[in-house]
């Protein structure tokens, strides 16, 4: 797989937002969802924040608050993971890392339950409105949260900028295969 340093489509202009994806401790300390890249990602996500920070949104992966909450496959999901909910871990677990806590503001932050910040959310018509046509991607993980941000930017028809230096998998392995799929399958999208 070839490394793409310049962007096929050119500069991504003033119409460019930033959506960094779970930079919060639970991905930090040692839970059972630790990245281990995650400290490596910091400086680039930090200088490109820095840049534009009222252009940045950062998402958070809330988890439920305790055991056998959420619907569906969620609560499921709960039931077997129950060591990563609030009530185990505490509300300070998804409070962003203090180097990207303090470009808010002016940069936001989006809640999110499910992997996708796109999913049961207006969060694509207030992109709209604002008329991003492009949105760069940065945080974690590659094959998990960064991709169903991808894809429903992807939907909702906006260009997509994966930064590869910004972003990270717990396995190098699913990594590297994400990497493949982004370059191959979503290559008109996603550059």
């Amino acid at each position: 797989m070839a490394k793409r340093d310049v962007l096929r489509l050119g500069p991504s202009g003033a119409n460019t937002i930033h959506i960094c994806v779970d930079m919060h401790w639970m991905f930090a300390e040692d839970t059972e969802w630790r990245t281990p890249w995650f400290d490596r990602l910091i400086p680039s996500i930090v200088a490109i924040t820095a840049r534009h920070p009222e252009r940045a949104t950062f998402t958070r992966f809330i988890p439920a608050r305790s055991s056998g909450q959420g619907a569906g496959m969620w609560r499921r999901y709960y039931e077997r993971r129950s060591s990563m909910t609030i009530d185990r871990l505490g509300p300070d677990i998804v409070d962003l890392v203090p180097e990207l806590a303090c470009f808010v503001p002016p940069a936001t932050i989006y809640d999110k339950h499910v992997y996708s910040p796109s999913t049961g959310s207006d969060l694509h018509l207030r992109r709209r409105e604002k008329l991003v046509g492009t949105i760069v991607v940065t945080g974690g993980e590659t094959e998990v949260c960064v991709l169903a941000t991808a894809l429903g930017a992807i939907d909702w028809a906006f260009r997509v900028v994966l930064v590869t230096d910004a972003f990270c998998s717990s396995a190098d392995e699913t990594h590297d295969a994400m990497m493949a799929v982004y370059l191959n399958r979503f290559g008109e999208q996603v550059e």
